[in-house]
């Protein structure tokens, strides 16, 4: 078998801030619809980092050692009977939820909201930072011959991107503006782009994110500053020529003092999207949605189509999720690379999975200063 003298190596959270490295037996395919991929690369998602400091997201809670991670790509090692669109030597993206196909919301084409969503990484679920994993066949995605494998371990954080560009409605020539620059608010501004918006506004209060946002989608960009969301909104509108507001706004930051100037800057009858988690309850300008008539929405995940459009972008060359890309690191590393991630100095880290050949390609070394204190600061919204 493709999977003889190979490791299924996995990488698991006990609890809080107490990961360790476990051999699991290497999964079987129980349907005959389900295929058998060895996972070749895997990102790390903001909820990854989550789960790893605090071992809950919402009623999310870790009560039973859980594998990490759900960001991945991998090459498909074996088929069941009844498959018949994907081959062994696949290479493919992973989307890492299942959902159960007869709900209300499955059966009406939004599976992301079945309430019996089997997700990766989220509790009971392990996670696919690990050697091998089973998927059904339809929720995996073959890869062009031009995108590579660690562009699709991006796909999933594109995906969630894409979903939420959606719900904007963007219109080619309309003005957008994204608050974060973080991951998925950089890849919102990629798409938002890519749909043909004239203006791209990306916001943070990290000078560093603004200049790669500056060099990856955004036309252009506001450093947020400790004034009233009102200033700050008025700012945004005249640093970037939006007469009475963006068409559509975007948070991808889940900060509340972003949400309350997102509602300030998009224009009357103008969209709003959230696709950051936050605090569960915030102060919010209730007024200034009613009185702008403004459609809101949230955004949770992805749904049909996504996946395949994301993967559309990379192939075509709209997005270029490469950029994102600060290194890749052996398995070994796996513990480092999230501190990595925590401390802030870093857009996207890769893990290779545990059969893979890497070495080096990062410095993994971790200023505890700087972990401490983003620590202390708390989790910017993730997807």
């Amino acid at each position: 078998m493709a999977t003889d003298g190979k490791s299924n190596l996995s990488f698991v959270l006990n609890k809080p801030l107490d990961v360790c490295f476990q051999d699991k037996p290497v999964p079987k395919i129980n349907s005959p619809h389900d295929v058998l991929v060895a996972v070749n690369y895997t990102g790390i998602c903001g909820s990854d980092v989550h789960y790893w400091l605090h071992g809950a997201i919402g009623h999310f809670v870790v009560k039973d050692p859980m594998v990490l991670g759900h960001e991945s790509a991998g090459t498909i090692v074996a088929v069941g009977d009844a498959v018949k669109t994907l081959s062994v030597g696949d290479r493919v993206a992973l989307e890492p939820g299942y959902p159960c196909r007869r709900c209300v919301h499955c059966l009406s084409g939004h599976y992301n909201l079945c309430p019996e969503m089997r997700f990766a990484a989220t509790p009971p679920y392990d996670g696919t930072l690990t050697g091998f994993w089973t998927a059904p066949v339809d929720f995996c995605y073959k890869l062009p011959e031009t995108v590579s494998l660690q562009e699709g371990a991006l796909i999933e954080p594109l995906a969630v991107a894409v979903h939420i560009t959606k719900q904007a409605k963007i219109q080619p020539g309309q003005t957008v503006v994204v608050m974060g620059a973080g991951p998925v608010g950089l890849l919102c501004a990629a798409v938002a782009k890519a749909y043909g918006a004239s203006k791209v506004v990306s916001v943070d209060i990290v000078p560093s994110k603004l200049e790669f946002a500056k060099s990856f989608a955004a036309t252009h960009t506001y450093l947020s500053q400790r004034v009233s969301p009102e200033e700050n909104a008025r700012n945004i509108i005249a640093a970037a020529d939006l007469g009475e507001g963006a068409d559509a706004v975007i948070d991808a930051s889940g900060a509340e003092p972003s949400i309350q100037a997102a509602l300030h800057v998009v224009r009357q009858g103008g969209h709003y999207v959230q696709g950051g988690m936050g605090k569960d309850n915030i102060t919010f300008p209730i007024m200034a949605l009613c009185i702008k008539e403004v459609t809101a929405s949230g955004s949770f995940r992805y749904g049909s189509g996504d996946y395949r459009l994301a993967i559309q972008l990379v192939e075509q060359g709209k997005v270029d999720v490469k950029k994102l890309v600060n290194g890749v690191v052996p398995f070994k590393n796996a513990e480092e690379a999230f501190k990595k991630v925590k401390e802030g100095e870093v857009i996207k880290i890769l893990i290779a999975g545990p059969n893979e050949n890497v070495e080096g390609g990062l410095d993994t070394t971790v200023d505890e200063k700087k972990l401490k204190e983003a620590k202390a600061s708390g989790d910017s919204g993730c997807c």
